[in-house]
């Protein structure tokens, strides 16, 4: 502590008191702005959805405030940089302090604390807050806002393990209810077992499978035995959730990450077509926080500068770069999860770009 306290000179605690009250000023601004035009837009939805005010509150936007701070964090802490480090240079006040003898490497170093401290706000979120908040937003969201969207998925085939193999007609993600249900167990290739079920529901209270109308046909070589359930309920465990068969996009960002990590090592047997997806989520929790390292050092590098026009130039030229940073994340992301670019290569290759953009501004920057 002494260490670090020894380290932190006044204008470094001016810098680093800048750099996060800004970022903080303009991030609040920013959410309660698209919280006003996400109410206006949903108010119809709000009203239908039979809750009052603290309903509202707790479970959607309780779940969409973190989200939306995770979306424009880059931006708004690469606007942060832009904005007060264009005002310190139109003030010259950056002259005087390289002039003194400082370093411009010495000069980042506060903005990189800055950084850091936002890069692990934002790692903490991403890998421990932001599925459980989510899941209230995106359930919220399925239920009320996108009532009208198909939830039901239709020919299912999935691979439990390497001896059990099921398929579904069709399964509603609405009702946790499947039609049409098949079974097949094997040992090597040869048929040991088969179910088949008129229904199936998943009973969240028993944390079971329920199946109806089913029958057992059971092989012992050339003996097969026959069990019938015309009219009854057979509860049975099955490696497998309604979240497997789900029809919407945005039921990977609820998982936990030990979720994540579980989802992942069971695609890998059942190969539903989803691996790029579970993968573009797990990576991007890791790399995307290091945006605030490579955003800040293009914001300072851009931003350090006295020219003419003030700070309006840079900031302008910063948003720029800000929006295409996110553009190229959303082609990237898209590239992966429906092209097959490797899903590490599309979470890594913003940051690298980037990164080598701020490189060469840093070069080029006043020293």
């Amino acid at each position: 502590m002494n260490f670090i306290t020894s380290r932190i000179k006044i204008i470094d605690r001016y810098i680093i008191g800048k750099y996060l009250g800004t970022f903080i000023y303009t991030l609040a601004i920013f959410v309660i702005i698209i919280i006003v035009f996400d109410l206006s837009e949903k108010l119809d939805d709000f009203l239908k959805s039979g809750l009052g005010f603290w309903g509202v509150l707790s479970k959607y936007y309780a779940g969409s405030i973190p989200f939306y701070i995770n979306m424009l964090s880059p931006l708004i802490n690469f606007i942060a940089v832009i904005f007060f480090t264009a005002k310190m240079a139109d003030q010259t006040e950056i002259v005087p302090i390289l002039s003194g003898g400082v370093s411009f490497n010495r000069f980042l170093w506060p903005y990189f604390v800055s950084a850091t401290i936002i890069f692990s706000a934002n790692l903490v979120s991403n890998l421990y807050i932001l599925p459980y908040t989510n899941t209230l937003k995106n359930s919220f969201e399925n239920n009320f806002v996108k009532r009208n969207d198909p939830s039901t998925k239709s020919n299912i085939h999935m691979k439990l393990d390497d001896k059990t193999y099921i398929y579904i007609q069709s399964f509603d993600n609405k009702t946790n209810y499947g039609y049409r249900f098949s079974l097949d167990n094997f040992d090597g290739d040869v048929l040991t077992r088969k179910i088949i079920a008129d229904n199936i529901k998943w009973d969240s209270t028993k944390r079971k499978w329920q199946l109806s109308n089913y029958s057992i046909r059971k092989i012992d070589g050339l003996k097969e035995t026959m069990i019938y359930g015309n009219g009854k309920l057979k509860d049975t465990i099955l490696d497998m959730r309604p979240d497997d068969f789900s029809a919407y996009d945005n039921v990977v960002q609820n998982l936990s990450t030990p979720e994540l990590a579980e989802k992942i090592r069971k695609e890998k047997i059942r190969g539903t077509g989803i691996m790029n997806d579970l993968m573009f989520e797990q990576y991007k929790r890791y790399i995307h926080p290091l945006s605030a390292f490579v955003l800040t050092l293009i914001g300072v590098a851009l931003s350090s500068r006295k020219v003419r026009g003030g700070v309006g130039v840079s900031l302008g030229i910063g948003i720029f770069i800000s929006f295409a940073y996110i553009v190229f994340n959303q082609f990237t992301q898209m590239f992966s999860t429906k092209g097959g670019l490797p899903p590490f290569v599309a979470v890594l290759s913003p940051t690298i770009v980037f990164g080598l953009l701020g490189f060469y501004l840093l070069k080029r920057a006043p020293k």
